[in-house]
């Protein structure tokens, strides 16, 4: 039994190993460099030898064999050579390494017999030469090959061992001392081989432990560690890569943004624990339904997918929508079952897009689109959005640039009560007169004023017009001007507009500052401060726009709101529409039941005024009753507050 476990240790000890790929692939790389160097030495090295038997031995012996080992040789350096910038596989690696264990014993020992074969010729010193050549040449041939340590113990055994043999078995004590020196050099020669072979494995395998913990550091750094999905700096080295791709295969390559929506009352509702757990999901969901797409989480709630090869645009969208459909069935939690929806915003390249950061912006202006017009489905950044792009940074370069003092103005519409049409006070609404644009309407203006970092210069030089223009009223009149939430999202906001209206002189009682439910995207927190700071100074707070975003009845509640308007989209033909009729009686229901007063926008005819009047509506405004007015006319009918719009009969 110990026979045959040495036998198998000997086996395996001379064989090429096969456990350790890249061990096979460090050895293989060394030999490209080491193997032609080999071949040169024993080449030039044999035809010293053969020159030096020229006339005294047989031209086969000293002409024909060396041509012979010549031509092999040159094969196998044309081998190495041409190989020598190819990075291996495995199974190649495996190959050419047994294959040089295998032409280790069969050239060693051609050439060994070849040098025998020509000790009978010549004197003391033909024979001393060849004693040295066999010598001299295995030497360097053993450290050659010292990364296989198997085919350098071959060449060993093979050379040495007949070298030791025939010339001990000679007698002559010279021949007998050389050979003795050459069994302990090569004693210690092998000695040192196994060391520096260790040694060598050792190092292969350090850098493979070092290059898997550097690859999973990298994997980590690039992974989401909730979600699983590559996170934004994966995203962004992904995007580069296959846009590169793209262009050089001259393919198209679309990228999607994703947003949730209704995720955040699900965070207030139901904590952040869930909503970690509906992010789980959500990514689940998209790992599943993308087949030639990759995911990634960009932070919170937001995503993004590469489609390497996308289909046409009609189909694009069709897949895209399939997508967002399957994001909005519902998720079952222990907690609930919980509602959401993804808007998503696409562009491609190369049709508008030809930059990483021309597709990620461009796509993410379509889901701000998806997001306002199109909540839960998708839309493809188009020739349209991109003229719309160039108008906006015209404007934006424009208004960076504009007086704002000189150039804004401010046009007032009333607010008027129901029962006797009187006139309760009136809402300020910004103007631009550009020289350079002409008229720009604030639904184009305003927006970019916010992207643009810049709405908190033109709220401070409107809000001082509008309380220099409202001072004049009578006092019973009331001031409503609306406010950005960038207005409200740090303290320094807040504080200018506190500024601006304690310099006034304006009561702030009379003020009512209107915030949009967009606010609501914000940072909640601060913007509750920010509100609570103008309540104590007197200012009414008004919820704009109610019931056309996704505020929750806890955030109604933190808000210290006075009231809230109803937008237009619920009015509009109230009387022949019952969906919007319940849901308009419904509001002022919930105003009553939370002690909130309640204006309602874009009354336009006589019947949804009658509508209104009979659910018990008590303060609207729109063009039945004035379109906004310039300063002047305002003023005007600020001092006839008391007269009535009795010319409209209901």
């Amino acid at each position: 039994m110990n026979i045959w476990n040495v036998q198998r240790k000997i086996q395996q000890f001379m064989a090429v190993q096969s456990t350790n790929p890249e061990l096979l692939k460090a050895q293989y790389r060394a030999f490209t460099h080491q193997m032609p160097m080999m071949y040169f030495i024993l080449l030039t090295s044999t035809w010293a030898l053969a020159v030096t038997h020229l006339g005294l031995a047989p031209y086969w012996l000293t002409l024909g064999v060396p041509s012979l080992f010549t031509v092999g040789c040159l094969l196998r350096v044309f081998f190495w050579l041409r190989t020598r910038n190819v990075d291996p596989s495995p199974e190649l690696a495996l190959t050419a390494l047994q294959r040089t264990n295998r032409l280790a014993g069969a050239i060693a020992s051609a050439f060994t017999l070849w040098s025998f074969a020509l000790v009978p010729y010549g004197d003391a010193y033909t024979r001393s030469h060849v004693a040295f050549y066999m010598a001299i040449t295995v030497i360097s041939c053993i450290f050659c090959l010292m990364y296989l340590r198997s085919a350098a113990f071959i060449v060993t055994i093979v050379v040495n061992g007949a070298f030791i043999a025939f010339f001990v078995s000679t007698a002559q004590p010279t021949f007998v001392a050389i050979a003795i020196n050459i069994l302990l050099v090569c004693a210690g020669m092998m000695s040192i081989l196994l060391t520096n072979y260790r040694n060598f494995e050792s190092m292969v395998v350090s850098k493979q432990k070092s290059d898997a913990l550097s690859n999973e550091n990298f994997r980590l750094a690039n992974l989401d560690s909730l979600t699983g999905l590559g996170n934004r700096r994966a995203f962004f080295a992904a995007l580069e890569v296959n846009l590169r791709r793209a262009s050089t295969s001259g393919t198209r390559m679309a990228l999607a943004v994703m947003d949730l929506d209704g995720f955040k009352p699900v965070n207030d509702l139901y904590g952040h624990s869930v909503g970690d757990r509906l992010l789980v999901d959500v990514a689940n969901r998209l790992s599943e339904t993308l087949t030639a797409s990759t995911a990634f989480r960009l932070g919170g709630d937001e995503f993004a997918i590469i489609a390497p090869l996308p289909p046409e645009n009609t189909e694009l969208l069709i897949n895209a929508n399939n997508v967002a459909a399957q994001l909005r069935q519902p998720y079952q939690m222990p907690e609930g079952v919980v509602h959401i929806s993804a808007s998503m915003g696409i562009a491609v390249f190369p049709d508008l897009a030809l930059s990483p950061e021309e597709l990620f912006d461009r796509a993410d202006y379509a889901l701000y689109h998806a997001k306002k017009r199109h909540r839960g489905g998708a839309v493809l950044f188009n020739t349209d959005h991109k003229d719309k792009i160039n108008l906006d940074a015209r404007i934006e370069s424009v208004l960076k640039q504009a007086n704002l003092e000189k150039e804004l103005s401010l046009v007032f519409q009333p607010i008027v009560n129901v029962s006797d049409h009187s006139i309760l006070g009136f809402e300020a609404l910004a103007r631009w007169a550009s020289p350079t644009l002409g008229e720009v309407s604030p639904a184009r203006f305003i927006p970019v004023a916010e992207r643009a970092g810049i709405i908190g210069e033109l709220t401070k030089t409107l809000l001082r017009k509008a309380l220099a223009a409202a001072t004049c009223w009578d006092a019973h009149l009331r001031l409503a001007f609306n406010l950005s939430a960038h207005d409200l999202n740090s303290n320094e906001s807040a504080l200018a507009i506190l500024s601006v209206v304690e310099r006034s002189g304006f009561d702030p009682k009379r003020l009512d500052l209107e915030i949009t439910e967009t606010a609501f995207a914000h940072d909640f927190a601060q913007i509750t401060h920010s509100v609570e700071m103008l309540r104590r100074l007197g200012c009414g707070i008004s919820l704009d726009d109610f019931g056309t975003g996704y505020s929750s009845l806890t955030r109604l509640h933190a808000l210290p709101l006075t009231k809230f308007k109803i937008d237009r989209s619920f009015v509009a033909n109230l009387h022949t529409k019952p969906a919007s009729y319940k849901i308009v009686k419904s509001l002022l229901a919930l105003s009553a039941d939370m002690g909130l007063d309640c204006v309602i926008e874009g009354v336009e005819t006589k019947e949804e005024l009658q509508a209104l009047k009979a659910l018990g509506g008590t303060s609207v405004q729109g063009y039945l009753f004035s379109p906004p007015l310039p300063e002047d006319e305002a003023r005007y009918l600020a001092a006839q507050h008391t007269h009535r719009y009795s010319q409209i009969a209901v």
